[in-house]
């Protein structure tokens, strides 16, 4: 266990160097206070007993041994024998504790063992079976992966382990580890998951994949504003960029289905061998600016219900703020998207087999 801890508390001298570490405090060895008896081997011998023999009657004696038990009415209950309280209440009467040998000779528990008082820890913690020690570390102003890295670097460099003596990262790092390796399931999921309902709308894989292949231009606004607010990516971004997929789907798909009402308009358009450029820019023109109003109301409101959450400061709003942040800012960029991205991506979709007829012709 000694060499746990001073494994621990050198581990404490490297943390406090590493930058963003604003604390660093390795649990302490001493607290408790223990009365410690070593067994003489050899004089126990003497007396015709060994090492069990004596800590069977420390056990026994100090500690009590069951003998049977008492009935009350329903309750039973054990009856333990022990020396009485005077015998053991210091370290003196328990040296002078009377011990009965094999052949019927009483001695004394010091005549046995060395009896004295000592400091340890104030209790023994494990891990997965194996006797642990805690190093508790504050970090402020940098990202936990970042500063987990650079610690795990310098306890490598810096630290040499005892044999048998490993480390491992918990606390809030073992969580992020575990809710990274779910948004890792959850990221494909909800892509897929947004590609199957696009394509249950449009029944098409061509104009699901076009508002698919425009998601990532929504999320530009989200990260330059966590960027200019100087947040880290965390677990509550993630789901706040995973919002805004879909915020910014939605936006799409509303700008795609005017689309294609205002082609759907134009008999000549449902035909690409007889439509020409022009026709189609009308028709896109006319589409896209049907939805310049609603497209800014909808902004607005969003980021008016959003703004009250980073005006709050209280329990919550650090997690809150982390996630709103992504959406706050891609709702911008969202709106763009949709305003002119989709109907210039669309255009191309719609014209393509146009070009290609003209490029064989």
């Amino acid at each position: 266990m000694k060499a746990v801890y001073s494994a621990a508390a050198a581990m404490q001298a490297v943390a406090r160097k590493v930058p963003g570490v604003t604390s660093a405090l390795a649990e302490s060895l001493t607290g408790g206070r223990y009365v410690d008896v070593d067994v003489r081997r050899a004089q126990a011998a003497r007396y015709g007993m060994n090492v069990g023999d004596v800590q069977k009657f420390i056990s026994s004696g100090i500690g009590g041994e069951r003998i049977g038990e008492t009935v009350e009415r329903v309750a039973r209950y054990p009856i333990n024998l022990r020396y009485p309280q005077a015998y053991r209440d210091s370290l003196a009467s328990l040296r002078s504790m009377p011990v009965l040998t094999p052949s019927g000779q009483q001695i004394t528990l010091e005549d046995l063992a060395d009896i004295r008082m000592v400091a340890g820890p104030t209790m023994l913690k494990s891990e997965n079976g194996r006797l642990a020690s805690w190093l508790y570390i504050d970090a402020r102003d940098r990202g936990l992966l970042e500063i987990v890295r650079d610690l795990d670097l310098a306890f490598r460099e810096k630290v040499r382990l005892p044999p048998g003596v490993s480390y491992s990262f918990t606390g809030q790092y073992e969580m992020m580890e575990r809710a990274n390796a779910r948004l890792r399931l959850m990221v494909p999921a909800t892509l897929l998951i947004i590609f199957l309902l696009l394509y249950a709308e449009f029944k098409s894989a061509r104009e699901a994949i076009l508002i698919l292949g425009c998601l990532p231009f929504a999320l530009i606004g989200g990260v330059w504003f966590m960027y200019l607010q100087g947040y880290a990516l965390s677990v509550a971004s993630g789901v706040g960029f995973i919002a805004l997929a879909g915020l910014a789907a939605e936006f799409g798909v509303v700008m795609l289905v005017y689309l294609k009402h205002a082609v759907a308009e134009r008999p000549r358009l449902a035909a690409p061998e007889t439509a020409t450029g022009e026709e189609v820019d009308e028709a896109i023109y006319e589409g896209a600016v049907l939805r310049v109003r609603p497209k800014a109301m909808t902004v607005v409101t969003t980021v008016a219900g959003l703004l009250p959450i980073f005006w709050r400061d209280r329990a919550g709003s650090e997690i809150m703020t982390r996630i709103a942040a992504p959406m706050f800012g891609g709702m911008v960029s969202a709106a763009l998207l949709s305003m002119f991205i989709v109907p210039a991506a669309y255009k191309i979709l719609l014209t393509y087999p146009l070009g290609r007829k003209n490029r064989a012709g």
